[in-house]
């Protein structure tokens, strides 16, 4: 029975990583989580009674904490998805980002180094480090092309340029310390249990709630959208198959402008809950993010070649899916709604606001 140990396992990516392999193997989770904002450990329904998982509520930044978790659980591997992860927060207060992208990278990176070197050499060969990472490192696309595994870094946030300070200590401890590790930049995730700053959870919430939509600017901004279970997927068929110091770009094949999946999702939502229609009526053009990236666009052909893996979901059946998880389960979100989080606006400098 394999070990693992992933980090930032109650936020939204991580814990659709814990659900699957509680569901689909047989591996032990040790779930390691600050329990910052957006963790939420209700997103793990049955996780705490299932005699494979363990909770460890550390933050990576305590080197020594760190090293206990090592020392007691021994996981043969480690799920790395701990991050702070909204760009407009980052605008906000871009220390945190710093702080847990890069700093917590680190001391989680000398913490499994230092396991790692310790292990009997069976254990050394089978350990494997896999840094989860964002499309978001490689800078903004024109019209044409798209990212792949050699797309030089340009971030421009400082979100993204703190999620490529970490890639590169990742590949630094692999080139310099020889620890096996593997990479993966994904695209814009979407799908249940997503927490509701990010814009598809939040343009539902305003919708259901009959509130003003807000879209960026003229909402032309293109992401590649990505199902959270086939992203899932993705992951842990690269930490099982895919080759140590290889990075791999994983993308949902689904371009769309801001407006377009907010207009899909008006649509859905008219067919879903009639009462508040028509939906497009609350779509409000809102200042534009400052510095905000204009085209990504993920080549996924490194990762369907060499592993097999393509999204299973479309975005149309992947979007249906997310509008009737929201509405089928209201508790989750209200208690978030009910807290600290209101869905208010972030991530605006002055000249952001006058734009």
């Amino acid at each position: 029975m394999k070990r693992i140990l992933v980090t930032g396992g109650a936020g939204f990516i991580g814990s659709a990583v814990v659900r699957q392999l509680l569901a689909e193997t047989d591996a032990f989770v040790i779930n390691l989580d600050k329990l910052t904002y957006a963790a939420n450990l209700s997103s793990l329904p049955g996780g705490a009674d299932h005699p494979r998982y363990a909770f460890e509520k550390v933050d990576i930044c305590d080197g020594a904490e760190l090293a206990r978790v090592f020392r007691q659980h021994r996981p043969d591997a480690v799920m790395h998805l701990a991050a702070e992860s909204h760009v407009d927060r980052s605008i906000d207060g871009p220390g945190q980002f710093i702080r847990t992208n890069v700093v917590g990278t680190y001391e989680l990176l000398q913490a499994a180094r230092a396991y790692w070197q310790d292990r009997p050499a069976g254990e050394r060969e089978a350990f494997r480090f896999h840094h989860i990472s964002t499309d978001e490192v490689f800078g903004s696309l024109g019209a044409d092309g798209f990212f792949t595994e050699t797309t030089a870094y340009s971030p421009n946030s400082p979100y993204s340029a703190s999620k490529a300070s970490s890639d590169h200590l990742v590949r630094a401890w692999h080139e310099t310390y020889g620890l096996p590790v593997v990479l993966t930049n994904c695209s814009n995730n979407y799908g249940p249990y997503h927490f509701p700053e990010k814009l598809i959870p939040l343009m539902i919430l305003k919708g259901l709630s009959g509130q003003p939509m807000p879209v960026y600017g003229k909402g032309e901004n293109i992401r590649d959208w990505l199902y959270v279970e086939d992203h899932a997927r993705a992951l842990r068929l690269v930490l099982e198959k895919g080759r140590i110091g290889e990075s791999y770009n994983i993308g949902g094949h689904n371009e769309r402008t801001n407006m377009q999946v907010v207009t899909t999702l008006c649509a859905l939502l008219d067919e879903m809950h009639p009462q508040g229609a028509p939906h497009a009526r609350l779509i409000t053009h809102v200042a534009d993010r400052p510095g905000h990236d204009l085209r990504y666009a993920i080549d996924a052909g490194k990762i369907e070649r060499e592993l097999g893996w393509r999204p299973l979901e479309t975005f149309e059946s992947g979007l249906r899916q997310t509008v009737a998880w929201y509405l089928a389960n209201r508790d989750w979100w209200q208690a978030i709604l009910d807290g600290s989080y209101q869905g208010e606006r972030l991530g605006l400098t002055d000249a952001g606001a006058q734009a």
